[in-house]
């Protein structure tokens, strides 16, 4: 019997779990495709709007539009700072990060060459601030989504190039941007009152991401100096933004919306550019003069390496003119200020000429400081009668005091005093209230009323003017001595100990400060009536206390500003002149002293310079000064006023008062009358009317500016 087929049996049971099987899995790719289908269509369908509203907005970049920053004008609506637009290359990081290290290199090195930097120098400032490797001042402190300038004020063609190839120049934007730009009315250069812009620092941008400040961003520029520091909050309006489409590759597809961004205020300022001009060119002239005229006393020509000038309205405290020497060109700082340029700025070899001298710098007052003293006397115990001897000179202990030039002009009276600018009158004047109050030289609070005058005038501290970084001066009374004392005995005390000075004169000034040098002695007090000594004061303040002398006793806080004016033309803000206190003397005593100053360009140390000037027409006062500095030649001063104006002028080792400044002094009057020889001309004044308008200038609507109307007389 042959045996049963059981591979037949196998065949079909296999083929009926392979069947099985295939169904299976035929079911779970169905559910799959079923899943997959059934989630595009939720994807698509259902969500779709959501989704695409997602990744659109993925796809979209918000990019910073800076506001342009308002100008700045004179009183007659002249421009002093404005815009110009100027090409600025920039690169795209996000872009730029996607490429090959290779690619990086070569498009770095390409674009440096077009647009004239070093390949070094833009990848420095490609770098975030606080990344490592970023250099304060050059890195990149904006957005990281804004693309980074790396050139400004690139020529046209060069900028054109690169719009033109942007295969050669992927991620790399050429665009124009509006940059501060000087038009010099007049030829002015104004540098140290207008100041300057740089980017903003980290610091700044946290404290006013804070504050909740929405006028800054990353990429702004603040104001560093000057009216543009001061009144920066006014003049650098609101930025924008602009919300940019980009593709996976981050290149720019197109705007997508933007808000526009507000240009800053204007501001008006008290400036005249004409005034000004005619007081640049004079200092400019005076120094230059002065460098090729032979110092009797140092046998060498004089230095005059600083100067300043300052025209103020006499009856409101408001700033006509100001000028410093050295100076600068403002337009140096648009576009990045370079290492070389700025180490030039602050060289000591060069001047500093980032330091204002008419609000920065300190300098011995010499006779000009007269009049104050004279306003004092006048008010504690002397008389218009007194009269004191004006010998050649004066003993106070073992020192000799001399008279300038040894003049001696035998009795006379506290007129004819200022009017020669006798020194040995003046130094029986401080001997006097030395001997009546402080005798004792440890005495710290004995009375002193010459220095109670010069604290009433306003000097050893800050005027307030609408200007930042103002030096406050010093009064070299009893406390101020009494503290360099201690802070410098145990320097002078070790040179004394160790002989180790470095001449005659620092050997026994070293051992007589560590002995003494906190005492108030007599000499001290004969220095500090005729302006020597330690006092130090800046031209602001000797202006702004010569103005109180003219105005009968007021002391303003000097103003620039004279209005804020929106884009359209509004007036947002009248800056009015701010009193900052009153000279609690007797009006008889200001009279008196200002009717000795008429004699000074009449028959004083002014007069040599001042023959055949109207002055019967136009009633100047003056007082003329040459402070002695220790190791330096002397400090030119003259000081002058009428009821309108103030005129004070100051050149640093330079000589005499008169000699060096006097011209130029009287060329300035000039101007502000309109005086050709002994005839005066209101038609020729450099302002309208010889006196500063009280109205500001007309913004039309075409952006025109009409000088301000002024009342027919």
């Amino acid at each position: 019997m042959a045996p049963p087929n059981l591979s037949g049996r196998l065949s079909a049971g296999q083929t009926t779990k392979s069947r099985l099987r295939l169904l299976v899995i035929q079911a779970l790719v169905f559910s799959l495709f079923v899943t997959l289908f059934a989630r595009l269509y939720y994807l698509q369908v259902v969500g779709g709007d959501a989704y695409h509203a997602q990744a659109a907005s993925q796809s979209v970049r918000e990019v910073v539009v800076q506001p342009q920053r308002g100008l700045i004008v004179d009183d007659e609506g002249r421009p002093l700072v404005a815009n110009r637009p100027s090409w600025v290359v920039s690169v795209d990081r996000t872009m730029l990060d996607k490429m090959s290290h290779g690619e990086r290199t070569r498009l770095v090195e390409r674009l440096a060459a077009v647009v004239g930097e070093q390949p070094g120098t833009i990848r420095k400032r490609l770098v975030t601030c606080g990344d490592p490797g970023s250099v304060t001042g050059v890195c990149w402190n904006g957005s990281p989504y804004q693309p980074v300038p790396v050139a400004s004020d690139v020529r046209r063609t060069v900028a054109l190039r690169i719009l033109e190839q942007p295969e050669d120049y992927p991620s790399v934007v050429a665009e124009q941007q509006s940059v501060r730009a000087y038009p010099q009315p007049y030829g002015v250069n104004l540098a140290h009152v207008l100041g300057y812009l740089s980017p903003i620092t980290k610091e700044e941008y946290d404290t006013a991401q804070a504050d909740g400040d929405h006028s800054l961003n990353g990429a702004s520029s603040v104001g560093r100096a000057g009216v543009e520091k001061q009144y920066d909050a006014w003049l650098r309006g609101m930025p924008g933004y602009k919300r940019v489409a980009v593709d996976s590759m981050g290149r720019m597809l197109g705007d997508d919306s933007e808000v526009g961004s507000q240009p800053g205020d204007t501001l008006v300022t008290s400036i005249d550019a004409k005034v000004q001009g005619v007081v640049e060119r004079q200092l400019a002239q005076t120094i230059r003069t002065a460098r090729h005229t032979y110092d009797p006393v140092t046998h060498q020509n004089y230095k005059a390496d600083s100067g300043a000038v300052v025209v103020m309205e006499a009856k409101t405290g408001r700033i006509v003119a100001m000028a410093s020497q050295p100076t600068y060109d403002p337009s140096v700082w648009v576009g990045g200020i370079t290492a070389k340029q700025l180490a030039h700025l602050y060289s000591d070899k060069a001047g500093t000429p980032l330091l204002g001298r008419a609000t920065q710098g300190q300098f011995a007052p010499g006779s000009t400081w007269k009049p104050i003293m004279t306003v004092g006397a006048l008010n504690n115990g002397f008389t218009p009668q007194t009269r004191l001897d004006c010998s050649s000179g004066f003993q106070v202990g073992n020192r000799w005091f001399k008279n300038y030039e040894s003049e001696s002009y035998g009795m006379i009276d506290f007129a004819r005093a200022l009017q020669l600018s006798c020194d040995t009158f003046f130094y029986r004047v401080g001997f006097h209230f030395w001997q009546k109050y402080g005798s004792d030289p440890t005495d710290v609070n004995a009375k002193d009323p010459l220095v109670e005058a010069a604290k009433g005038f306003g000097f050893g501290k800050e005027t307030g003017i609408d200007l930042p970084g103002e030096a406050s001066g010093r009064i070299a009374d009893r406390h101020w001595k009494l503290a360099y004392w201690k802070s410098m005995k145990d320097y002078y005390c070790k040179m004394d100990r160790q002989h180790s000075a470095p001449n005659s004169f620092l050997r026994l000034y070293s051992h007589e400060f560590c002995l003494e040098g906190s005492y108030y002695r007599a000499g001290d007090a004969v220095n500090f009536s005729i302006g020597q000594g330690d006092t130090i004061v800046t031209p602001l303040q000797l202006a702004r206390a010569y103005a109180a002398l003219s105005n009968g006793g007021t002391l303003y806080e000097p103003r620039i500003g004279k209005a804020v004016v929106s884009p359209g033309g509004k007036v947002l803000k009248r800056i009015a002149p701010q009193v900052a206190g009153h000279v609690h003397y007797s009006k008889a005593s200001l009279r008196y002293v200002n009717q000795a100053l008429l004699g000074t360009p009449k028959v004083g140390t002014l007069a040599w310079k001042f023959i055949g000037f109207p002055l019967d027409k136009v009633h100047i006062r003056g007082k003329t000064g040459s402070a002695e500095v220790y190791g330096k030649q002397s400090t030119s001063w003259v000081a002058t006023f009428d009821d309108n104006y103030v005129v004070v002028m100051m050149v640093a080792q330079a000589g005499t008062g008169s000699g060096t400044s006097g011209p130029a002094v009287r060329k300035i009057w000039e101007s502000l009358y309109g005086i050709r020889g002994t005839h005066v001309d209101p038609g020729k004044a450099a302002i309208p009317g010889t006196t500063p308008p009280a109205g500001i200038p007309t913004f039309m609507k075409d952006g025109s500016i009409l000088p301000p109307a002024r009342k027919e007389h």
